[in-house]
């Protein structure tokens, strides 16, 4: 038999500092010279920071979404969510939220009363994951689940640990049923401890470094990098060089045209003109739960 061949490292995409009001926040993708990682879109980093007590709190008000998910991980602080299918949540340190906007809903996502009140640390990730032409009209759903129901799976003698989202890896599954087949990790690693994935040939890998360093693919990827690998690559070994946490998935290509515009995703012009009608026709508020 062939030694599979690993996954190469092409480039890496420093995040871009671009802050919404006293929100500190960096931005990866798309950004100078990266589009996408198709089907990911999008990486907004907030944080990390602490709020003084008596603060405003995130500022995500209502606002509205289409044509693809939103994945967010509450590294630090906590996120409550709410939309108009009816979903509320308050998710904790170490959870993570996957909302399918699909054919289209409003939320919002703040900070708790209480944090508002006491303040604390907070750091978030939101991820944008795109659907393909034929789901985007899809009926809207939402998961959120807290840190003790995703398995967190020991690797290398307990140097690493997979926080499997969704998924399987190992034997297990992740909590988190993706209509795309989407794997998605977080991943804790001391310094020198591994972790390895395969099958990975012909998907494209999304790999951020949160916290820390690693080395994968052939390089070193510092703190706020996402690393850009080939597509052909069948495997992938993850090395961290410092303790470091990482946000790490793959995912097959979509391969079709992207029209975004703000908070809408689709295929055409003509879909996005579609959307903004339905969204000011109050078509979104009215999305059955």
């Amino acid at each position: 038999m062939e030694p599979m061949t690993g996954k190469t490292l092409i480039a890496l995409h420093g995040a871009q500092r671009d802050d919404i009001a006293d929100l500190v926040t960096r931005r990866p993708v798309p950004g100078p010279g990266l589009e996408q990682v198709d089907p990911f879109l999008f990486l907004n980093h907030h944080g990390p920071q602490t709020y003084p007590p008596g603060n405003r709190g995130l500022p995500f008000g209502p606002h509205p979404h289409r044509g693809f998910e939103t994945v967010t991980f509450i590294v630090e602080g906590e996120l409550a969510h709410r939309d108009s299918a009816g979903h509320e949540s308050i998710i904790r340190a170490g959870g993570v939220q996957w909302m399918t906007a699909g054919s289209g809903l409003i939320h919002a996502e703040v900070s708790p009363e209480d944090f508002q009140r006491t303040g604390g640390p907070m750091e978030i990730l939101q991820l944008w994951v795109n659907l393909p032409g034929r789901l985007k009209m899809t009926p809207p759903r939402y998961v959120g689940v807290q840190a003790n129901e995703i398995p967190a799976i020991p690797m290398d003698h307990g140097r690493a640990v997979v926080h499997l989202i969704s998924g399987a890896w190992g034997g297990h599954h992740g909590p988190i049923p993706s209509l795309t087949g989407v794997f998605m990790t977080t991943l804790d690693l001391k310094a020198g401890g591994k972790a390895g994935f395969g099958s990975l040939a012909g998907r494209n890998i999304f790999l951020y470094v949160v916290r820390g360093a690693v080395k994968a693919g052939g390089g070193n990827i510092p703190a706020w990098n996402l690393a850009e690998f080939d597509l052909d690559g069948e495997v992938l070994e993850i090395e961290a060089t410092q303790d470091a946490v990482v946000l790490f998935g793959h995912a097959e290509p979509i391969g079709e045209p992207v029209f975004t515009h703000g908070p809408f995703v689709m295929n055409t012009r003509e879909e996005i003109v579609d959307a903004i009608r339905d969204y000011n026709a109050g078509l979104f508020d009215n999305v059955s739960a």
